[in-house]
Formats: structure tokens, sequence, C-alpha cells
């Protein structure tokens, strides 16, 4: 299923949306321009490999400098075009309404810190992988984990090709969401059971979830113009389209 756009109203530009976006784009056209084992070494010395931070030992043997900047840069780097895109397109679907609430300098911090609390999960899920952990995945999910929180009365137009047949439904936010969730859960338990991982689907689960939890600490109430209140059980009346 990939959304197509939601029916949430944007309020303020989403400047900040805008930056991640522009940063992603930059970082993955410079490794573009790397070829071979220099795109390997670069991957392995920015993006996040468990066993680096948990084996000391073996990241010494292994040559890895001691640093904590994957923690960060991991989120910025993709592996191909198809990673980038899904991405970014996931956050700018969902990103900018959150931005809405958290203000440009808040949507920053929150997601960091998601994406902090992603590679963290699966860094536990697999403390001895030598696998590098690259991409925005895990703090786009805390975007859309803070979107099923505030919005889940907003709908999600989305298409899902049928072999070679575009249909386009209109889901419920929360039911979008809530199914993207649970291909998260199983794709982890069954890899996990195969001793397995190609995708970090733990990072994902762990984003989604620190973004359901943090957004109530980085909304704004002076901001949340359409957000369900879970007080009153009630929210603005969302346009049609």
């Amino acid at each position: 299923m990939i959304p197509i756009r939601d029916n949430v109203p944007r309020v303020h530009p989403p400047i900040s949306v805008l930056v991640i976006i522009a940063l992603n784009a930059i970082a993955f056209l410079y490794t573009r321009s790397l070829q071979g084992n220099e795109f390997f070494n670069f991957m392995h010395l920015f993006g996040v490999v468990p066993a680096r931070f948990l084996s000391p030992e073996w990241a010494t043997w292994a040559g890895y400098p001691d640093s904590t900047l994957p923690m960060l840069s991991y989120m910025f780097l993709h592996s191909g075009w198809l990673h980038v895109i899904m991405n970014m397109w996931m956050l700018w679907i969902f990103g900018d309404n959150i931005e809405d609430v958290t203000g440009h300098v808040g949507l920053l911090a929150f997601y960091v810190i998601c994406g902090l609390t992603a590679v963290s999960v699966q860094i536990l899920t697999e403390p001895g992988s030598t696998t590098s952990i690259i991409g925005a995945s895990g703090a786009v999910a805390g975007i859309m984990g803070a979107y099923m929180v505030l919005y889940p009365h907003g709908q999600v137009l989305t298409l899902v090709p049928v072999f070679i047949i575009p249909l386009f439904f209109r889901f419920p936010a929360i039911l979008f969401l809530a199914a993207w969730l649970l291909v998260q859960l199983v794709s982890g338990v069954v890899e996990a059971a195969g001793k397995t991982q190609s995708v970090a689907w733990w990072a994902h689960i762990g984003g989604f979830f620190a973004g359901m939890v943090l957004i109530r600490f980085f909304q704004r109430k002076d901001r949340c113009y359409y957000c369900y209140n879970p007080e009153t059980k009630d929210y603005e009346e969302l346009p049609k389209d």
C-alpha cells in the first residue's frame, strides 16, 4: 500500500520536513558517487553496526574509530533509490501535520530522538550483528506513530496495486497505520525466527512506539488545530475532498 495524500490540512509551512528531506537527498547523492569498497566502508563507518557498540574489543580489532556519530548519521543514509524515495515520501505525507503541532525546532528534536530510539531497539534485538543499519525508516516511523495518536480520524488516499491495475482506496488513518505496524511486527518475528534480518524491522517498530509516546511531550496545545482530544473524545471536523 502506497499513501498518496492525507486529508488533514497543513497550517504552517513544513520547513523542518523540507530540511530533513534535503539533507537525506544530499547524503544519498553523495553516496551514489562512491564505488565498490568505498561505498561499503562509508556505510559501515557512518551506519550503525551493533557489534561495534556492544563488542568494543571486536570493534577495535575491526578498525572502527571510537565515535557515537553513526547513531545520528545512520538515519540520513540509504541503500538505493526506492529506499530513500519511500522514506522521504512517507515523511512528506505525515510529517507536515506533526510539524504543525511541534513547531519547526520541536519537529527536528522529535525526529532525531525517535531515530535514536529506533536504532537502539534494533541493536538490542541483534547485539552481535556486524551488518550496518542505515535509513530514515525508524525516525519516519516515529512520525507515523505520532500521526496515529494525533489524527486517528484522518483519511489516507492509498494506492493498492493489484497485478498491473492501480486501485485507489481511502482508508482511515488509524487503519492504514495499524496495518503498516502489523506488517512490521509479523516481518520482524518471522525474520527473527529464521535467524536472519535483511531489514531493520525492530527499528521501525521501536520508532513507531517511541513516536506514539513522545509526541505528548512535544505537542504544543496552542498549535494542535485538528488533533484528537482524548479528554473530550472529540476533534475538529476535517474537510472532505
